[in-house]
């Protein structure tokens, strides 16, 4: 190829046609396409022979009159899906609407199928081929799940599509790069019922678990309540015990105060008792002698002195001062 290049130069060089000559065979790549050029023969690694060479950045000179150039773009194609009246896994049809990202293959070894399949076409006719095959592949997707499973998870939904048209599109040298359910319907009102369906579940699992934890808010005051009135009633009764234990302490206390009292008050009663029969007894001592000196001893010597007499006996001389008015000395 350099000395190629080299001959076109040294020809082109003399003339002003040499500028000219650049211009028609020397193509740089961008970044967001892949030049093809037709005509030479070569070998890919897996040992197949191909018609043409690729550039993919860069540049490259096309050998006049041997190789012809062409250009792919590899941007991002922006496809609307729409699938009317696609039955889905029970009977049910369903209108599906989406939208899918898709390139060309910038990759060997599926860019070999995008060069034999989708060189030479247009933008619109790429995503016309892309458009159908994805709807092709929507619709087989849509036949093996059931509305509730299609409408409940639109993400596993949509990956499901990816893996089931990952295939077909690389047989077209097409890549995938995102899809995107955007919306779901059916004209007999059947996901609508499931929504109102799944709405009233919802509702009755809200009600269910709301009802739930006012009960375990009801349980949980009911049981902080026994808590603090068994607090409360061990209070008490910590209190309770403790004033019986004062009050028993005070008793006792004045039990001891009024058992000295009354042992002072007998001790006091005994002395006095005690004192007064002392006096008691010395008085009827006084009165003894009294009565000794003042009858008896008088007596007596009256009797000594009649006793030769023999006159009266002694009784009648007893009841003679028993006759007389006695008063002792006090």
């Amino acid at each position: 190829m350099e000395a190629i290049l080299a001959l076109l130069i040294a020809l082109g060089a003399g003339t002003g046609a040499g500028a000219l000559v650049l211009r028609n065979l020397y193509y740089i790549c961008q970044p967001s396409e892949i030049l093809i050029f037709a005509g030479s023969r070569r070998t890919l690694s897996n040992g197949r022979k191909v018609g043409y060479r690729l550039v993919k950045g860069g540049s490259s000179v096309r050998v006049p009159l041997l190789e012809r150039a062409f250009r792919m773009d590899l941007t991002n194609l922006i496809i609307d899906l729409r699938v009317i009246s696609a039955y889905s896994k029970g009977g049910i049809p369903l209108t599906v609407e989406g939208v899918a990202n898709i390139k060309i293959a910038g990759e060997e070894p599926t860019i070999h199928n995008a060069i034999e399949r989708l060189l030479g076409k247009s933008q619109k006719e790429i995503m016309q081929m892309a458009k159908e095959t994805l709807e092709g592949n929507l619709r087989g997707v849509l036949a093996s799940l059931t509305p509730e499973q299609i409408n409940e998870d639109k993400s596993a939904f949509a990956r499901s599509l990816l893996e089931e048209a990952e295939d077909d599109l690389e047989k077209l040298g097409l890549v995938l790069d995102n899809l995107q359910i955007q919306n779901i319907s059916d004209d007999v009102q059947y996901l609508n019922s499931i929504g109102r369906k799944q709405r009233a579940d919802l509702l009755r699992d809200a009600r269910i678990a709301e009802a739930q934890a006012q009960a375990e808010s009801a349980i949980r005051t009911a049981a902080n309540q026994q808590t603090t009135a068994l607090k409360q009633i061990e209070t008490k009764i910590e209190i309770a015990k403790a004033e019986a234990d004062q009050r028993i302490q005070d008793a006792l206390t004045k039990r001891t105060a009024v058992v000295a009292e009354a042992e002072g008050e007998i001790a006091a009663i005994v002395a006095r008792t005690q004192a007064n029969v002392a006096v008691q007894t010395e008085r009827i001592k006084q009165v003894e002698q009294q009565l000794q000196a003042d009858v008896v001893a008088p007596a007596e010597a009256e009797c000594k002195r009649r006793s030769p007499r023999q006159k009266e006996t002694p009784l009648a001389s007893l009841k003679t001062v028993k006759r007389k008015r006695w008063v002792p000395n006090v």
